[in-house]
């Protein structure tokens, strides 16, 4: 990990800001600058730890950052991937102070940190900031309502195709894709052991639904992968 402060032009030019910070005038992003920070992570290494305290705003400009929450004998619940020019604040800031999950850095990162306060501050004076935090919020609730359905309501092959239209349409937005997830990640994200896992990836590849080259990917039959995730 490396730290850099007062980082080239700062917010007010920065062309790789989250969109929230577009309602913010100029006298606002200086003060985000004089609380900023810009750390760099290498892939794997660990951002922040569950349970530790809850300080800082932090906004993702490169790589890929993976938000797990790790449960009991070491399995871990992978709930979402934050990609540039996403934003992480979790919902301790306003509770307890505190991390309820972990982030890691999946690729090489680079984030800006800003503290809480000064984040704190700009909810309660600018109300189109505020506006868009909830809205931020409400999409990542949703989400997570939907992964609880996927996870205790479906069978493992309806798991597994849940996570690859999560990869596809919300992640890398692409088909085919090449993903830095390890298999691991891809269990740990349909709440399964990764021997299941590896196995229901087969078993798609070998019904012609999904090609699987490595960690490149390519769902040659959309329509059956959402089926398969209808019907779990």
């Amino acid at each position: 990990m490396s730290i850099r402060t007062g980082v080239n032009s700062g917010c007010k030019f920065c062309g790789e800001k989250a969109d929230i910070f577009e309602c913010l005038c100029q006298a606002e992003l200086e003060v985000i600058d004089e609380k900023r920070i810009e750390v760099n992570f290498k892939a794997g290494e660990l951002i922040f730890k569950q349970g530790t305290p809850n300080l800082h705003f932090l906004c993702i400009t490169s790589g890929m950052v993976k938000l797990y929450i790790e449960g009991f004998d070491g399995k871990n619940l992978i709930i979402g991937i934050v990609k540039p020019i996403e934003y992480i604040l979790g919902p301790g800031i306003y509770v307890d102070n505190k991390h309820h999950y972990s982030a890691m850095a999946i690729e090489d990162s680079t984030a800006c940190l800003v503290d809480a306060n000064v984040f704190k501050s700009l909810i309660r004076t600018n109300p189109d900031f505020a506006e868009d935090f909830i809205r931020k919020v409400s999409m990542l609730s949703i989400l997570n309502f939907d992964q609880a359905i996927s996870l205790t309501q479906k069978q493992m092959p309806g798991r597994i195709a849940d996570v690859l239209i999560y990869l596809r349409e919300k992640v890398y937005m692409a088909n085919p894709f090449h993903t830095t997830l390890s298999r691991q990640d891809l269990a740990d994200m349909s709440g399964m052991s990764k021997e299941s896992a590896i196995r229901i990836l087969k078993d798609f590849k070998d019904e012609g639904i999904i090609k699987v080259e490595g960690n490149n990917f390519e769902i040659l039959n959309e329509d059956q992968l959402h089926k398969i995730s209808q019907t779990g």
